[in-house]
């Protein structure tokens, strides 16, 4: 006897053209211009590296400046950015759901589907082409998070994203104080340990040896990184875009003006000056112990910490220009504000598309040409691949069509019914 699985009784399918607000997907097109510039660092595989291990410690005045630039403004400051808008959004397709007449469960089921590919797709990317995928992360986290709270109410999410909250001050900002109070600071840290750029494989001369160690930081990353985002209270971020989506905040910015121009600025000053100290440790402005700058150490702890609040700041900032926009009478730059929202329509597109423009032509198994580039020239070519991306968005805007991985993604989500 042979048994049917019963697919759920969805009222409609995914996101239609005329729902859609204009700050979440600039949001989102910016975000990729962000993350495409941080993964520079990964593909740098013959620059020498600070007690981080991450961004490079050589090069002219301009790679100097880049640097500083990118600890300062970008390092672990553009994925709460991320965080905040899949959470956002994925509360949005749950509400889009509900109101039109589907079942919470069967909804909630849709998007667990979602989640479980994302996990598939994300270790199929970090697999083939690049190990610091984020994808199958926040598959595992938008898992997890939505089946514990994609039916509570905005109280509950309050409560848990205050705990949320306090447990990061626990994990880091404890130690820090403890360490500060003793006034042993720099005895946070190891500047000896392997730096963590390794993991991504890019001065391997053979793909599959590179392969093999992006695959294992990939697992990583996606069974072990993400369970410990969780239990040490870094799924705050996700749960604020949970929150964020039942206001609205970003589909109607005009009604939450005050509340996103404090988190606009308080957001960014914390989050700059927080990553500060690390950004001048780095350029030699700031004596410290080499511990006090490794991965592990205090000054990185403290940039860490503090990349919540910028994130959550730029998704303010963005929010808030979006508002202005639509409200003048006469729009300038319409073209560039839809070419920038045609990205944020299909981010999961040109994020992957970054990965495949990249990887062959900078690291060791490929071109190469990744060992030929400094700090600068590395961000104009990733700002060139953005660009790229940006081009042929705008070109598939323009002709009405989804982003490939888009369409995969909601055949896999909803099936041939929609």
């Amino acid at each position: 006897m042979t048994t049917t699985t019963k697919e759920p009784p969805l009222r409609r399918g995914g996101v239609r053209p005329a729902e859609r607000a204009l700050a979440p997907d600039l949001a989102r097109g910016l975000m990729l211009l962000g993350i495409v510039l941080s993964n520079t660092v990964f593909h740098l595989w013959t620059a020498p590296r600070g007690p981080s291990g991450w961004q490079p410690v050589d090069g002219s005045w301009l790679d100097r400046a880049v640097q500083f630039g990118m600890i300062t403004a970008l390092d672990l400051r553009v994925y709460p950015l991320f965080a905040f808008l899949f959470g956002y959004g994925m509360m949005q397709l749950y509400l889009r759901q509900t109101a039109a007449g589907t079942d919470g469960r069967d909804a909630a089921r849709v998007l667990r589907r979602r989640s479980l590919w994302l996990i598939v797709i994300g270790l199929a990317h970090a697999s083939l082409l690049m190990a610091g995928d984020i994808i199958g992360f926040y598959g595992v986290l938008s898992l997890v998070l939505g089946l514990v709270f994609l039916r509570r109410g905005e109280r509950a999410l309050a409560w848990w994203t205050g705990i949320g909250v306090a447990l990061l001050l626990l994990v880091t900002a404890g130690p820090l104080l403890a360490a500060l109070l003793r006034g042993e600071l720099g005895t946070l840290g190891d500047a000896h340990a392997e730096a963590g750029h390794l993991a991504y494989a890019s001065g391997e001369d053979s793909w599959l040896a590179a392969a093999g160690t992006r695959l294992e930081t990939g697992l990583f990353v996606t069974f072990v990184a993400a369970p410990l985002a969780l239990a040490g209270g870094g799924y705050a971020v996700f749960l604020l875009g949970f929150w964020a989506a039942r206001r609205r905040v970003l589909e109607e910015p005009g009604r939450h003006r005050t509340l996103l121009r404090r988190t606009a600025v308080i957001g960014i000053a914390v989050g700059w000056l927080g990553a500060l100290p690390a950004a001048l440790a780095h350029a030699g402005v700031l004596d410290v112990p080499p511990d006090a700058e490794s991965e592990s150490g205090a000054l990185t702890m403290l940039r860490d910490l503090t990349g919540s609040a910028a994130g959550l700041g730029y998704v303010a900032a963005i929010a808030l220009c979006a508002h202005w926009w639509t409200g003048r009478t006469r729009r300038r730059g319409t073209r560039a504000v839809t070419a920038l929202a045609a990205v944020g329509k299909r981010s999961l597109s040109c994020y992957l598309a970054h990965s495949l423009l990249f990887a062959p032509v900078l690291a060791a198994w490929g071109l190469g040409l990744g060992a030929h580039l400094g700090s600068a020239t590395a961000a104009l070519f990733a700002t060139g691949v953005w660009l790229v991306t940006v081009a042929g968005a705008y070109a598939l805007e323009r002709a009405g069509r989804r982003g490939p991985a888009e369409a995969v993604l909601r055949r896999l989500m909803y099936g041939s019914r929609r």
